[in-house]
């Protein structure tokens, strides 16, 4: 088709043409990476950095963007009211109109470009999953969509309004009607966020969303944001066998974001994204481009992907049936940690507490470093030794969302009753976390408040089995729907140096038919004990214990530390020989704490699944050694 030809339609048309749109990548990580503070208003730089704005535009351009989106992600009231701008919403949304228009007109390009107004969520939760009213999010909506559609200036507005980054569909469907109000003749793209188990915050799994959002009126519907390419394209295709006449779009991540020296980078190539760019367009999509982390080079790769013929099979993708997208059929993706234990994968995992803090700076300071250094995962403690702390839960969202560091949340059932048992991890499975390790908590009258509430509805073992064969069926205690199963990796504790191990054996098999998928073990430092236990294990099941067992790695680091242990902590001995090399090693004594652990890591490897390193005293450093030198 000559460009004439192409110039002469519209949007709507295009929309419609077999020939895949290529869209552009990031603009925050664009504005961030020229030196703007990651928490800078980034939509009020359409009126103070207007010269800033339109150079990234025709940068996007100029590697082959055929749709570029304005600079308005966050331009509604309600977030521009946090930088006191909430009065100039309608100016800022304007000026970014006119800064893509000014960015078309004043490159070099002979294609056809069109402009997407970008609208996001408005930052405050939507009844009945938060305080907002329909009515008020409606109005919001409207204002920001007005003005990036209607004219003004003598200028036309937006070619398509795109809706992207969504977490709750039913906001998602508020603001695609309000689109409808507003502006009746402006196409829509309505785009969702996916947590890494393939389901919305709210629970919607792909091909419920597709047929959703295709229902509210969406003219073309997708996924961005969340993950790398390989998620967006397993999404994209479960959408596709939903609603195979949808027109799909898919803008991914540049992967897991890492913080480097202050600055927020992306791992993933502009080679790798050149070649998801034809796995996207074999999984069904037709609007292609990037999210957070991309950059004009990987929308060029990706510009020179789509422009010459796939080969070596590149437009394979698995190919999921109908039956399967639909909620009830597919099954969902479990967590890494879990993949790895049924791979049988020798993992690594840090027990962090969580600071007497609202500060994660040093935690997530801490957590890179181990994360760097080789842990697969890191066990995050709640209130251990009954000391008040932020909640666990916190730290495992921001070590997930900030590093893409898996965690496994510590959940006591001390303390809690029944119902905010199962409300507890109802909230915990929203926030995307899926690995638990249930136990019975410390006692508050060893902790900071000894005359709080201790009482419990269910032991342990009960909680696993609610968790395992209720929740994860898609049902509560009493049997009543929690709207879609939850994805919940499960672990149990162990000590296999118990004084009695039939006793501890016969809790154990307890736990196991619960339906325990792993065990953290209490830290052994003698390996002949794990191994009577492994064998009386197998006396007493008539089989050899097969569940993956996680087992404590405790670093010494002093001779007072290790004497503290031996005498002051139940359940832990430290033979004479061991005492003896941390006292003749003097100031030494944490480089032969390291060594001791990595003998005893190496003797339990065999027995083992993997190393749950907890180090005392917050000294992560010392962990991260021990990895460092375990994983070389």
């Amino acid at each position: 088709m000559s460009i004439d030809a192409l110039k002469a339609m519209t949007f709507l048309d295009r929309l419609h043409d077999q020939r895949p749109i290529l869209a552009d990548g990031a603009m925050g990580t664009q504005l961030h990476g020229r030196g703007l503070p990651i928490d800078a208003c980034f939509d009020q730089l359409n009126l103070t950095r207007p010269d800033l704005i339109m150079s990234i535009h025709r940068d996007y351009i100029a590697a082959g963007a055929e749709l570029i989106e304005t600079n308005t992600f966050g331009a509604n009231r309600l977030k521009l009211a946090e930088h006191g701008l909430d009065e100039q919403a309608a100016a800022i949304n304007r000026a970014g109109v006119l800064l893509a228009r000014g960015g078309i007109a004043s490159s070099e390009t002979q294609r056809p470009i069109y402009i997407a107004g970008s609208v996001g969520p408005l930052g405050v939760g939507v009844q009945p999953f938060g305080r907002l009213k329909p009515e008020e999010a409606r109005a919001h909506f409207a204002e920001q969509i007005a003005a990036l559609t209607g004219d003004a200036d003598g200028q036309p507005g937006v070619d398509v309004l795109i809706f992207e980054t969504f977490t709750d569909i039913d906001e998602l469907q508020l603001a695609i009607q309000t689109a409808r109000e507003v502006a009746p003749g402006t196409p829509v793209i309505a785009q969702l966020t996916f947590a890494a188990d393939d389901r919305t915050l709210t629970g919607y799994l792909p091909g419920r969303a597709a047929k959703t959002l295709l229902e509210a009126g969406a003219d073309a519907i997708g996924v961005n944001c969340g993950a790398g390419p390989a998620q967006i394209s397993r999404v994209l295709s479960a959408m596709h066998a939903a609603a195979p006449t949808a027109i799909l779009s898919g803008m991914p991540n540049a992967g897991f974001p890492e913080t480097i020296g202050g600055r927020t980078m992306y791992p993933a190539s502009v080679e790798y994204f050149a070649d998801y760019a034809h796995t996207f367009r074999a999984a069904g999509a037709h609007i292609i481009g990037g999210c957070c982390g991309t950059t004009p080079a990987h929308i060029a790769a990706m510009r020179a992907a789509l422009d010459a013929p796939p080969t070596n099979g590149r437009d394979r993708v698995s190919v999921i049936s109908p039956a399967e997208a639909d909620e009830t059929e597919i099954a969902s993706h479990g967590s890494e940690f879990a993949a790895k234990l049924r791979a049988g994968r020798f993992v690594i995992s840090v027990e962090m507490n969580p600071p007497r803090s609202h500060n994660l700076e040093r935690t997530l300071e801490a957590a890179e470093k181990l994360r760097a250094a080789g842990a697969d995962v890191l066990n995050i403690a709640d209130s251990p030794t009954a000391r008040m702390r932020i909640s666990p839960w916190a730290v495992c969202q921001l070590l997930e969302t900030r590093l893409g560091m898996e965690t496994i949340l510590h959940f006591p059932t001390r303390g809690r009753n029944l119902l905010r048992i199962q409300g507890d991890l109802l909230g915990a499975h929203a926030l995307g976390i899926r690995n638990l390790f249930v136990c019975m908590g410390d006692p508050t009258r060893i902790g900071d408040y000894p005359d709080a509430m201790d009482n419990y509805d269910i032991v342990p073992s009960g909680l696993i089995r609610l968790v395992a064969q209720r929740m994860n069926t898609g049902i509560d205690q009493a049997g009543n729907p929690i709207g879609g199963a939850t994805a919940f990796t499960v672990g149990c504790a162990l000590n296999m140096g118990a004084s009695d191990a039939d006793k501890e054996i016969d809790v154990l098999l307890k736990k196991i038919d619960a339906g325990a998928d792993f065990a953290l073990g209490q830290p052994v430092f003698e390996p002949r004990l794990a191994e009577h236990f492994l064998r009386r294990y197998e006396q007493i099941a008539g089989t050899a214990l097969t569940l993956p067992v996680i087992m404590g790695v405790m670093p010494l680091h002093s001779l007072r530390h290790a004497q503290f242990l031996h005498n002051e902590v139940p359940g832990i001995t430290i033979p004479d020989a061991l005492m003896k090399r941390i006292a003749d090693a003097g100031e030494d004594a944490p480089d032969e704490g390291i060594l001791i652990a990595q003998e005893l890591m190496t003797d339990l490897r065999g027995m083992v699944q993997g190393a749950y390193i907890i180090p005392s005293f917050g000294k992560y450093d010392l962990a991260a050694r021990l990895i460092r030198s375990t994983v070389m």
